[in-house]
């Protein structure tokens, strides 16, 4: 007997097959054809739902990217964590070293995965630095921070992290890492205008210093 299913429930069918495929055998590997297989269904009910392969890989980033974002924006909005907390939680929930996102970003690192990390990247560049600065504008208001450019400060950070500290964009080596990650606090110090040493608690965002 055919099973009809829901069109979202469908939808959902054919994102976790190409998911499954695309970390299998990598975009380019994988064919209209394998995931038509995979689902079980007929090509015109694939296009009904997507245009193309490249349109179920944005769904898939907007699915990974809803999951990342949406967790550091609900930390961010709470505010009984103070500033300087929030900002580590934030950045632990985006996964720049560790936490809520870890397994999602342990995916789309996979070398057949390297389309979708660029498009998550471009996402991250283009998402975060407005959810952190609303965070750095709360302790410019509290006395915490001081510059005129909350906004751009960010930006610069996100981008720094997000291209330095992937393993897949610079290679180095762990003491290479270790030297990098008190640099980069030092100039963050610098950006938000506050002393020298001020921002070394953030040093935990980052493990031992020696993870990936």
């Amino acid at each position: 007997m055919r099973v009809i299913k829901k069109a979202e429930e469908r939808r959902n069918d054919i994102l976790d097959a190409a998911d499954e495929l695309f970390t299998l055998k990598g975009f380019d590997g994988t064919s209209t054809n394998d995931i038509l297989e995979k689902v079980g269904i007929a090509r015109g009910t694939l296009y009904y739902h997507f245009k193309s392969k490249e349109d179920i890989m944005d769904a898939l980033i907007e699915r990974y990217t809803f999951s990342i974002l949406g967790a550091a924006k609900e930390i961010a909005a709470d505010k009984n964590i103070e500033v300087n907390e929030r900002i580590i939680r934030v950045v632990m929930a985006l996964n720049i070293s560790g936490g809520n996102g870890k397994e999602i970003i342990d995916h789309i690192h996979k070398p057949q995965n390297a389309l979708m990390h660029q498009k998550i990247q471009k996402v991250i560049i283009n998402n975060v630095p407005a959810i952190l600065t609303e965070i750095i504008r709360e302790g410019i208001e509290q006395g915490l921070f001081n510059t005129p450019h909350p906004y751009e400060c960010m930006e610069m950070v996100v981008a720094y992290t997000n291209t330095v500290f992937d393993d897949d964009m610079v290679d180095m080596t762990n003491e290479e890492r270790a030297l990098r990650i008190p640099a980069f606090i030092f100039n963050v110090e610098r950006l938000l205008g506050v002393e020298s040493g001020s921002l070394m608690y953030m040093m935990k965002m980052f493990g031992s210093g020696n993870e990936g």
